[in-house]
C-alpha cells in the first residue's frame, strides 16, 4: 500500500502556538471586529471602506431630496469638487439618474 504524503505548506503557522490578538488601529481584536472584511483586505483600506459609505449617503441624499452640490459639501464636509466627482461616479455605475 502506497503512503500519502502531503506537502507543508511554506506559509503554514504551527499548531499550537500562542498568537496575540492585537487588532489593528480601528478594533482591539481582529477575533471581535465587527467589520465584515478586514480593513487590510479591502481596496483603499479604511478609508476606501469608510468613502463607500459615505459616497451611498451622499448619492441617497441628493436622490431623494435634490439638495444642492453647496449644501451637499456643507452637509458632509466636503469639497464642491468632491461632491461632484462622487455624483459623477454615481450616475456612471448607474447609481443615480
Amino acid at each position: 500500500m502506497e503512503t500519502l504524503t502531503r506537502k507543508i505548506r511554506i506559509d503554514a503557522l504551527p499548531e499550537n502556538t500562542a498568537y496575540d490578538d492585537k487588532g489593528c488601529d480601528l478594533y482591539p481584536s481582529c477575533l471581535r471586529c465587527p467589520l465584515p472584511r478586514c480593513r487590510y483586505d479591502e481596496p483603499g483600506g479604511a478609508a476606501g471602506m469608510l468613502r463607500t459609505g459615505r459616497d451611498a449617503a451622499i448619492l441617497r441624499v441628493a436622490e431623494r431630496d435634490g439638495i444642492p452640490v453647496d449644501r451637499l459639501a456643507e452637509m458632509f464636509g466636503l469639497s464642491r469638487r468632491t461632491i461632484f466627482r462622487v455624483l459623477r461616479t454615481g450616475r456612471s455605475q448607474g447609481i443615480m439618474v
